[in-house]
């Protein structure tokens, strides 16, 4: 078993990093300070390994471990976060794979095999609107002559923030072949198994949409309710019409940020917009279930005399991880549970980028995520080393 003290004085040192004191939560967004700080923290806990680190033009980290001209391996995780969002969603994959390669060498392991530790920039999109947009660009899945113009909330340009390099190339991942990604569980499928730690089959397909509605500014007061245009009515009824079809159908739908114009307490508004995140078992389910709210939408800003647009902003197909890496973690650890997930993760773009890739879930007690409340008992963290190690072993040998 890993000893949990060099895991557990990682977790101390990164839990007050980016927190806030009002809400338990942590904001830790891309290229603000306290990402910084945790890029800084991955550099010192490489160097306290011997580790040599590589950054690519868009920030990608990756901490090499064993023989430079060797065929590469790669574990790691993100450790930026949603808004207001849980410590372990991220940066318990970075921690526990430095635990892993201590645990690794404690064992006597000689690696033949080059091991990195990758810490992805933006993986959850949280500032400049693209998931795994760090995995994304340094595998050129996304262009960088796209992702530069890509802006924050503040009319930030992602090329103003990172050089991104004259080619917009990357090549920290050349030669890299396995990909294993350990990561809190967002939900609570292990804690129905009665598990520690499973292993990912396959990530559902998932489209981010925007949906801007128009109508006509008015005043809250004397506009008789039936002379108004208003768009937030138009808005409430798609948000009520996407989680009943997301119900009935038993996928995922979810409105999570609105825009308002003018804002205004006493006015009726001219605009709304409202950003769509919608999941479902396969692509076919997943148009099907964007289709019908459209439907829903279009119909209902008939009836209000309002005007809709939907704009796909990115959407992502079902990715299945490598069934026989898959399958060999799976009888390596005991027979655990192999599960899907709902949750897009950095291991699915290097897996769709041709990368064997595999995923390590550590059962989450309430199924909370991105939220303060999302959690993780030390045991099962601790299991989660020793699986995750078990499995780069079996990797780099």
């Amino acid at each position: 078993m890993v000893q949990g003290s060099d895991f557990e004085q990682m977790w101390r040192d990164l839990a007050p990093i980016g927190r806030s004191s009002s809400t338990g939560g942590y904001f830790r967004q891309p290229w603000h300070a306290a990402e910084l700080e945790l890029r800084a923290w991955f550099r010192s806990a490489a160097a306290d390994r011997g580790l040599a680190v590589e950054e690519d033009p868009f920030g990608n980290l990756v901490a090499w471990w064993g023989p430079a001209d060797a065929p590469r391996v790669l574990t790691g995780s993100h450790l930026d976060s949603v808004l207001d969002g849980g410590a372990y969603d991220g940066p318990l994959g970075v921690v526990s794979s430095f635990a892993a390669i201590d645990r690794m060498r404690a064992d006597g392991v000689q690696p033949a095999r080059r091991l990195g530790v990758a810490a992805f920039v933006e993986e959850e999109g949280s500032r400049f609107g693209l998931a795994c947009l760090g995995s994304r660009l340094a595998l050129g899945a996304t262009a960088w002559e796209q992702a530069r113009e890509l802006t924050d909330r503040d009319g930030v340009r992602l090329g103003d923030v990172v050089a991104g390099g004259e080619d917009g190339g990357s090549r920290l991942l050349d030669g890299v072949e396995t990909y294993v990604e350990l990561h809190v569980e967002q939900g609570r499928a292990l804690v129905d198994h009665d598990a520690a730690v499973g292993v990912g089959s396959a990530i559902w397909p998932h489209g981010r949409y925007r949906y801007d509605f128009t109508g006509r500014a008015d005043h809250a007061g004397t506009t008789r309710m039936e002379d108004r245009a208003d768009p937030m009515l138009t808005y409430a009824m798609t948000a009520l019409a996407a989680n009943k079809q997301a119900r009935l159908s038993g996928q995922r739908a979810t409105f999570g940020r609105v825009e308002v114009q003018p804002n205004g307490t006493n006015a009726v508004p001219s605009r709304v917009t409202a950003w769509l995140d919608a999941r479902a078992e396969s692509t076919t389910m997943l148009r099907s279930l964007v289709g019908a709210i459209d439907k829903l939408a279009t119909e209902r800003a008939h009836r209000d005399g309002t005007g809709i647009e939907v704009t796909a902003e990115s959407v992502s197909g079902e990715v299945a991880f490598d069934p026989a890496l898959r399958d060999d973690l799976a009888d390596a650890l005991g027979g655990v549970p192999v599960l899907p997930t709902q949750a897009g993760h950095d291991a699915g773009i290097l897996q769709a980028a041709g990368i064997t890739s595999a995923m390590l879930f550590v059962r989450n007690p309430t199924g909370v995520s991105h939220s303060p409340h999302e959690s993780a008992e030390a045991a099962d963290c601790l299991a989660g080393v020793d699986a995750l190690a078990t499995a780069l072993t079996r990797l780099v040998s």
